[in-house]
């Protein structure tokens, strides 16, 4: 009855809709979603280093197109342990936040390298070589986020409460309505940290177009050094958790409950999680194998990691199946196989951000602008599109985002062929490479981050609570091993496809490697018609089979 009032007190038509997109968000909003919040959005701030590192590689390092996809490969298999990761936090539950300060140092040490790198260069490269030091931050920094990232998963559960002011009980429907809050709120805050990185270097990179190598090397240290933020941020969440816990269970102690009642009502019923030894078996067998392929230069080491990984993860993924009931198992499974092909579609490479420096002029700054334009109007698409995502099922969003996927590189094919040439006598000189990127962007940033938002919400509601992080880690690994597969098709297409830009030695401004942007044009049609063709495949194939899925 309370429910059916409430729905009829709520106002209809465009009051209606603003009411339930944006005033009925802010009215789930609790103070405990802050410290995993605070988490989120350090991960979404640690993009401040993204556009110096894309110039730094550019202007002081000899790495191909086809390289540096080699090497997000391996910046990308951390999150395939992410996994092992979370049945680590769901066994030491009360002491996660240790965690917390583990991948802070990480993070922490990849900003300090190249900060070193840019202000201390002569002593560093006696070291070692400064590939060899950019390579080395270029890793530690996602092997910190995924340690953080698994925290912040069992943060977010654990953020919701499971009683009112009272210490009654949160009625079922009111704690699903929670969840979907809490996990949207978190995406809100990933991308929020890469607002804050836009503007920040839209300020930092004004007039870097006058400046001499020496002034950008400085304005390049300042951002590493402002980027050692980021740990801060996520260890402050942490602690704030600390602190909120602490109040609310001295203030149920106040009320005259005992400490036996202030446990039962704050810490996790199942607070003893069974370890699975297979999790750290799978995850031990990653790293071995991971090592010995790298350090032994094995040819076609990135593929043999790939394999192995995808082999051991799906059999940790069986051992977790196995606790749901089979049509929970089945629809797990779809869907899973659905995000898996649409994340593991080939990208252009950097040979798109190369060709949009050199032939068509874009500098940090404007770089800047477009991260911020994006990350507004995702979180504006995130907050006006969560009233679909909880009535569509996961597989029609996928449907629409792999259409907009490929649709949305168009501008880039358009681009490339001089699309702004033959179009701005049309308009007067109006349309030009710049507005057609504003543009682009424009329309596709709010579809960027929607696909994950209503799986992490399915596992919040149907995920055994002694397994929450663990779910959590399992989608999140199968996934993101996605990204290491999109990786390697991009490296493919890429020794397929030759791009190259111009490098000069900095001593002698001689061009070693000269500029050739050539078959870039082919590059982008090709993975268009991937970035369409096989997610849509794969779609029609699962819901034609018994992992159809509903949800």
């Amino acid at each position: 009855m309370t429910g059916s009032g409430a729905s009829a007190r709520r106002p209809h038509g465009i009051r209606g809709w603003i009411d339930a997109v944006v005033f009925d968000l802010a009215r789930q909003m609790r103070w405990t979603f802050l410290p995993p919040l605070m988490v989120y959005f350090a991960a979404g701030f640690s993009g401040l280093t993204g556009i110096v590192g894309t110039f730094f590689v550019k202007e002081y390092l000899d790495l191909s197109a086809a390289y540096l996809a080699g090497l997000a490969f391996w910046a990308g298999l951390p999150w395939a342990l992410k996994m092992p990761l979370g049945h680590l936090v769901d066994i030491m539950w009360r002491w996660k936040w240790l965690l917390v300060y583990l991948g802070a140092g990480l993070i922490g040490l990849s900003m300090i390298i190249m900060y070193l790198v840019i202000t201390q260069t002569a002593m560093m490269e006696a070291i070692m070589p400064i590939n060899a030091w950019y390579i080395t931050s270029f890793l530690l920094s996602p092997c910190g986020l995924v340690i953080q990232d698994a925290v912040a998963d069992a943060m977010s559960v654990e953020a919701v409460p499971r009683v009112d002011a009272a210490g009654e009980p949160i009625p079922e429907e009111q704690s699903r309505a929670l969840h979907v809050t809490m996990q949207t709120l978190g995406r809100f805050a990933l991308i929020s940290g890469t607002v804050a990185v836009a503007a920040m270097n839209i300020w930092m990179f004004r007039g870097i177009e006058a400046m001499d190598a020496s002034a950008k090397a400085e304005t390049y240290a300042t951002i590493y050094l402002l980027a050692l933020s980021i740990p801060v941020v996520s260890v402050s969440g942490v602690v704030l958790a600390g602190i909120q816990k602490y109040r609310a269970r001295h203030e149920m102690l106040r009320k005259g409950l005992s400490e036996a009642e202030t446990d039962a009502l704050f810490e996790r019923p199942d607070e003893d999680t069974k370890p699975n030894p297979w999790y750290f078996i799978g995850g031990g067998a990653f790293v071995a194998l991971t090592l010995a392929v790298g350090l032994g230069q094995v040819p076609y080491g990135q593929e043999i990691v790939f394999a192995g990984s995808m082999t051991i993860v799906l059999l940790l993924m069986r051992q977790l199946i196995a606790v749901l009931t089979p049509a929970q198992a089945r629809a797990l499974i779809g869907t899973a196989t659905i995000i898996f092909m649409f994340r593991a579609v080939p990208r252009p490479g950097d040979g798109i951000i190369w060709f949009n420096i050199d032939v068509l002029g874009f500098d940090q700054q404007f770089l800047s602008i477009l991260s911020l334009i994006t990350s507004v109007l995702t979180l504006v698409g995130m907050v006006v599109l969560r009233p679909m995502m909880a009535s569509r099922p996961i597989v029609w969003i996928v449907a629409m985002l792999a259409v907009a996927g490929g649709v949305l590189t168009l501008p880039n094919i358009g681009l490339y062929y001089g699309i702004q040439d033959i179009t701005a006598p049309l308009t007067g000189g109006v349309v030009d490479a710049r507005f057609i990127a504003i543009l682009d962007t424009a329309v596709e940033s709010p579809l960027g981050q929607v696909a994950m938002i209503p799986m992490l919400a399915w596992i919040a509601r149907n995920a055994p609570e002694s397994l929450k992080a663990t779910f959590f880690a399992v989608m999140a690994s199968f996934t993101n091993l996605a990204l290491s597969a999109s990786s390697l098709t991009t490296k493919y297409l890429n020794q397929i496809f030759i791009v190259t830009r111009e490098v000069t030695d900095p001593a002698t401004g001689a061009v070693s490697i000269p500029a050739d942007y050539s078959q870039l044009g082919i590059l982008l049609i090709v993975v268009t018609a991937i970035t369409v063709g096989v997610p849509l495949l794969v779609i029609w194939l699962v819901q034609h089979s018994r992992l159809r899925t509903e949800d």
